[in-house]
């Protein structure tokens, strides 16, 4: 009995649809054939077929305001969202008013940090001391990786209209604090894209279908995708079951497993619980952001625009920023 048990297990095929059938087959109904049958879905469940993403949590982004005095929604790195493991931060930037934005990011420091800068509409130009500089318009993406240490600015590159876009912060590992700053600037027809009749998929980092985004082999498996969604469509995509992951909801409403959400004024960001897979529906048509990563599972020490391991090290941070030798190369 016990090879035969074995043998089910080691050879039973997804093509039998009903895995009960197949043990019955071989066992009489009986109570203890009842609870080995259970057992045996178990098994089956967890080694063949996916595990759909539910929603874990609805965060509410707060009104808050950061460089000199943009304003902004912070949904990650608030008092309910402090961490989400590699993601450190989001914030949404955007208004029609040019009051809101108009002072910018003046120069600042970064280490131990990525930036990951995503406009949707405006124009912002972009200087650091490692001599890149550019203007991110519309469809645009800006990938810094700050390292052992960068200095940068973000001005406004217009003096009216409408601003919208998102800065995500993704923590380094200890390994890469150190490293040399990289900056990537990605043009919004370099972003791979598909499209159907149900969907749009601008990747941005991770790959969809066909569409593959320009940031490759990162430590953190980053996906990062914008998705505009038809009404009553479904848009399903593959996840790491060990990446942690959220859906940002521009606007519309969706479904997720048997919960529902709509663009609220300060409910935007939507954790999700662990899985490989996702499936979203669309009640009506919808616009999101899905981001998932790695978690690195280190601790974390912060101090401002520094994010390090230890406190020593935010120290020495703030040292080195004081005394000009910050960003020396």
């Amino acid at each position: 009995m016990i090879a035969i048990l074995s043998a089910i297990l080691k050879f039973g095929s997804p093509a039998v649809p009903d895995h009960s059938e197949l043990v019955f087959s071989v066992f009489p109904k009986t109570p203890w054939s009842t609870f080995l049958t259970s057992s045996i879905l178990i098994l089956f469940k967890s080694n063949c077929c996916p595990y759909i993403k539910g929603v874990k949590k609805i965060v509410k982004a707060l009104d808050t305001s950061d460089g000199a005095g943009v304003k902004l929604k912070r949904s990650i790195g608030t008092p309910e969202a402090d961490y989400i493991d590699p993601f450190l931060m989001l914030d949404e930037f955007g208004s029609e008013n040019k009051d809101d934005y108009i002072a910018g990011f003046p120069p600042h420091p970064h280490r131990g940090i990525e930036t990951v800068t995503y406009m949707l509409n405006g124009e912002f130009e972009h200087q650091d001391s490692t001599g890149a500089k550019g203007v991110m318009a519309s469809g645009d993406v800006q990938w810094m990786k700050t390292g052992r240490g960068i200095i940068h600015s973000e001005m406004p590159a217009m003096k009216e209209g409408k601003l919208l876009g998102f800065q995500l912060w993704i923590n380094m590992p200890a390994e890469l604090k150190k490293n040399k700053p990289e900056y990537l600037y990605i043009k919004g027809n370099e972003i791979g894209t598909y499209k159907d009749h149900d969907k749009i998929v601008k990747v941005i980092s991770g790959k969809y279908k066909n569409a593959e985004g320009p940031e490759k082999n990162h430590n953190v498996e980053p996906i990062y995708f914008h998705v505009v969604l038809n009404e009553g469509k479904e848009f399903n995509c593959d996840a790491p079951e060990g990446h942690n992951s959220f859906i940002y909801l521009l606007k519309g409403e969706l479904k997720i497993g048997d919960k529902e959400h709509s663009k609220t004024f300060d409910s935007n960001l939507i954790l999700l619980e662990r899985g490989d897979k996702l499936t979203v529906r669309a009640n009506k048509k919808s616009e999101f952001l899905f981001i998932a990563g790695k978690p690195i599972g280190e601790p974390i020490a912060r101090g401002g625009p520094f994010v390090m391991n230890t406190k020593a090290e935010i120290l020495e941070a703030i040292q080195d920023y004081n005394n000009g030798t910050f960003a020396k190369y």
